[in-house]
């Protein structure tokens, strides 16, 4: 049907068709290929589209763009240590209010949850068997002054008698004796009656301490006693404790910190304390550690740690719940690094740096304390590495990077923000 008698010539390689329906590349070299003389033009077309497909060239890849980062030079630096704690708030000093003698409550003379002045009048009792008692002893006591005087006026009229052996001396003996033993009885009434006195005054139960008062756990006309009638508290608030547990693992690593010479301590315990409140502002006044438990809980597993803060206006109540943090233990020489440039991974913390060739490289790190917004960088990273804190999130390791500072980046943007807007294209 269809033969070509002219030779025809493939773009890319030269390649012609032989009247005869034979292919031959005559500038490639090749042997010639000997096809079977076919017919038709749908196979001439597939044959065209095979030998050019054979004869293309792969294109030389093209390197990645140079990413701009900003970076700093990591400084190892001095940095005050901050170590925040869950804390309780506690009364400095809370006294349980109880009866000291038995008998009824008759009046409840504060108002529960007020603060209380020291001397300030709690409860009342019924003191009517009191007031009876103490007119009982003091009634002993004219009576037994009564008995002295007759025994020491027996005893000025047998003296004078006796000195002229009209009077036996023993009878001056017994005078003697008598007026002794009527003293004895003065001073033994006495007593009965000063303790009737006290009794009596513990029916007015006082606040001992200056404070705030809880709730009263007996009413009125409850039967009193001093074994088993607990009636309130009273709590100092000024100044008040704060207690927090300092846990095993903690002391022995700060123990060994220390002996390192990574963690440098005050002497004499002199560390600085904050509370922040729940609501998280800072308490106004700071205060200082006042005692640290040299025994272990084991049923806490920790440390019992207090301090002391001043609590003028009585915020701070005993029960809170309260964030501390402690100050004054510093680490020197530590390598510091924006927290923004940690990134954290199912692996562990990493970090991105600026080799010496120019390239970004991913560094896994061990981070330890925050410092304001800065990481202390316990291992992984020296004084002199570059670490990428803008940037990194488009990087991969290897990539090619061109540092530049924090202040070349915000003078960058400033120049972008005052750049006068380009007027539209009609």
């Amino acid at each position: 049907m269809f033969k070509s008698t002219t030779m025809k010539s493939c773009l890319p390689c030269g390649e012609k068709f032989q009247p005869d329906g034979n292919v031959a590349c005559a500038p490639s070299g090749r042997d010639t290929l000997s096809l079977y003389s076919w017919r038709g033009p749908a196979l001439l077309l597939f044959m065209l589209m095979g030998t050019v497909s054979g004869c293309k060239k792969e294109a030389p890849k093209t390197p990645p763009p140079v990413a701009e980062v900003v970076a700093v030079a990591v400084t190892p630096k001095t940095v005050p240590i901050t170590s925040p704690f869950v804390a309780q708030v506690e009364s400095s000093h809370q006294v349980e209010i109880v009866a000291r003698v038995n008998g009824f409550l008759e009046k409840i003379l504060y108002r529960e949850g007020d603060v209380v002045k020291a001397g300030q009048v709690l409860f009342i009792m019924d003191q009517k068997p009191f007031k009876a008692q103490v007119n009982a002893a003091r009634g002993e006591v004219e009576n037994r002054q009564a008995q002295l005087w007759t025994a020491k006026a027996n005893l000025d009229r047998i003296q004078p008698l006796a000195a002229q052996d009209a009077a036996s001396k023993s009878d001056l003996d017994n005078a003697v004796g008598a007026v002794k033993s009527a003293e004895a009885a003065v001073y033994e009434a006495k007593s009965r009656l000063e303790k009737a006195e006290l009794d009596l005054s513990y029916t007015t139960i006082k606040s001992p301490v200056n404070g705030v008062s809880g709730q009263a756990l007996m009413r009125e006309g409850a039967y009193l006693s001093p074994v088993a009638s607990k009636l309130s508290y009273v709590a100092r608030l000024d100044p008040i404790w704060i207690n927090f547990s300092v846990s095993q693992n903690e002391m022995a690593t700060n123990q060994q910190e220390v002996a390192k010479g990574r963690l440098s301590v005050p002497k004499n315990m002199n560390y600085d304390v904050e509370v922040e409140l729940s609501d998280g502002t800072r308490y106004p006044h700071t205060g200082k550690l006042s005692f640290a438990d040299p025994s272990f809980s084991q049923q806490t597993g920790t440390f019992l740690v207090r301090a002391e803060l001043p609590n003028p206006k009585g915020v701070l109540r005993p029960g809170m719940f309260v964030k501390v943090h402690v100050k004054g233990a510093v680490r020197p020489n530590a390598v510091v690094v924006p927290q923004k440039a940690v990134q954290q991974t199912a692996n562990g913390h990493v970090v991105y740096l600026a080799n010496d060739k120019g390239q970004a490289e991913l560094r896994p790190v061990m981070v330890g304390d925050w410092v304001g917004d800065e990481w202390v960088i316990n291992q992984g990273l020296k004084g002199g590495d570059k670490i990428i804190v803008e940037g990194f999130q488009r990087l991969a390791p290897g990539a090619p990077v061109k540092v530049i500072t924090p202040e070349e980046a915000a003078a960058k943007a400033a120049a972008a923000a005052v750049k006068p807007a380009q007027p539209a294209a009609k």
